[in-house]
């Protein structure tokens, strides 16, 4: 499979591209469908117009791979079944130093092998919602699918994620204290939550309240302009508003 994306597609061209669309995952689609599957699911969803199973990259996905839909009762501008990729994921890992990186078992020296690993897990998903209506990557039938189909040993992903990233690049993550600048004042808080940036609450009497009862501005920051602060409290669970 590896391959034909790389003959085929416009953008896949290397091991660790640097671009790819939604064309790109439908692609991959039609080519696991022909070789693995003999156009049985593209059949099983209704013909070869590709109506009902849509594909779509996230850049808000930060801790799962990839996510399968069903929709019982799409929207007309929505299709029923729906596979989304983590561009995030794939594309914020594979640069230079790093822990092992290993997807659903399997060893992944670049980008293209993690999303062929992640793709593969999301078509089981879509094999069992199209016979059964339901999923779980927990249950035994699942693994066993996935097993018997792509020889997944495992059902998770070694791919790192923005806070691990964040403790190995800056030795930090939720609860630590931190400070920066914002309009040139010094301002100390704690991290609620890390994505792509920091989401920093610093208490303040007009902010929003919070679970614990206090109020507290919210800011997003840069990870490298952070600087921890030291806490002899130690680290804080995260808030809710």
């Amino acid at each position: 499979m590896r391959q034909e994306i790389l003959a085929g597609s416009p953008r896949v061209r290397e091991g660790n591209f640097p671009r790819i669309s939604s064309s790109d995952l439908r692609l991959l689609f039609e080519l696991y469908d022909r070789r693995v599957f003999a156009g049985a699911l593209t059949r099983a969803l209704g013909g070869a117009d590709g109506q009902a199973l849509g594909f779509r990259l996230s850049r808000r996905m930060t801790h799962a791979g990839g996510k399968t839909y069903f929709r019982p009762a799409p929207r007309p501008d929505q299709p029923e079944y729906e596979i989304v990729i983590s561009s995030h994921l794939l594309f914020s890992n594979f640069h230079g130093p790093g822990g092992p990186v290993a997807v659903n078992g399997l060893g992944c020296r670049d980008r293209l092998d993690a999303l062929l690993r992640i793709f593969e897990h999301e078509l089981v998903h879509l094999i069992e919602l199209l016979t059964a209506g339901a999923s779980s990557c927990r249950a035994e039938p699942f693994q066993e699918l996935a097993l018997g189909l792509f020889g997944h040993t495992d059902v998770t992903h070694r791919l790192e994620t923005p806070p691990q990233r964040a403790l190995r690049t800056y030795d930090l993550r939720v609860g630590d204290r931190v400070s920066f600048v914002f309009q040139g004042i010094r301002r100390k808080g704690r991290i609620n939550r890390i994505t792509k940036r920091a989401t920093v609450l610093v208490e303040d009497p007009c902010g929003v309240p919070y679970s614990d009862g206090r109020r507290y501005l919210k800011f997003y920051v840069p990870l490298q302009h952070l600087t921890r602060e030291e806490d002899s409290g130690g680290r804080s669970a995260a808030y809710r508003r």
